[in-house]
């Protein structure tokens, strides 16, 4: 943070253009040591002058995810849909689904609707892209292994979940925790996370499967 701000010392007197990263390194260091609405105002204006200065959309598109995580860690989960919501049709057009970038912002794009508990569209698109992400990154990639663990969770958390979905969420958190541990490691913190949402997801089966009252 204290970088950041030296960062934008040294800029500020500068043109637009030459501030901008300037602005990036800022925000992003105002997030680091949770200022999270200081940082938004930086994040705010930075996307603003990309907009008034007409800089090329990948670039806008970055700023705009940086943005949606802010608005994210400030509880703001309607503005960040909408955003991630831009940034994932963006890089759609821009790249291709089967581009990494692309992915990342359906990831992104899923969360925020896991956030605001839409769990139905939540799944629709992390089973829509979990093959794409399988196929192009590999089953050992660490964002692929995000997707179906988010994935599962999300059946998990479905109020309408029917037992197969519950017995499918811990086969696939089954697979996906023996893979994150042998690529990872059992300390690595997706493999730690992935390991909470086993249990939980085996105690809600187990719950299902046992009739009330034995």
């Amino acid at each position: 943070c204290a970088l950041g701000w030296a960062c934008w010392k040294t800029y500020v007197g500068r043109p637009e253009t030459d501030r901008i990263m300037a602005m990036t390194v800022l925000g992003n260091g105002l997030n680091d040591a949770n200022h999270h609405e200081a940082a938004l105002s930086v994040k705010e204006a930075e996307l603003s002058v990309l907009r008034r200065l007409g800089i090329q959309e990948q670039s806008i598109l970055v700023t705009q995810g940086n943005l949606a995580t802010t608005y994210c860690r400030l509880g703001r989960f309607e503005d960040a849909l909408r955003i991630n919501r831009d940034v994932y049709s963006g890089r759609l057009k821009l790249l291709g689904e089967e581009h990494r970038d692309t992915l990342s912002a359906a990831y992104n794009y899923a969360l925020s609707l896991y956030n605001l508990e839409r769990f139905e569209e939540a799944k629709s698109l992390l089973r829509k892209i979990m093959p794409v992400a399988r196929r192009v990154l590999g089953e050992d990639y660490e964002l692929t292994l995000r997707i179906r663990t988010d994935y599962a969770t999300a059946l998990c958390r479905d109020a309408d979940a029917t037992l197969d979905d519950l017995r499918e969420a811990v086969t696939t958190l089954e697979e996906t925790e023996r893979t994150a541990r042998r690529v990872l490691g059992g300390a690595n913190p997706t493999t730690v996370g992935l390991e909470r949402s086993l249990r939980n997801a085996r105690d809600i089966l187990a719950a299902r499967e046992t009739p009330s009252g034995k």
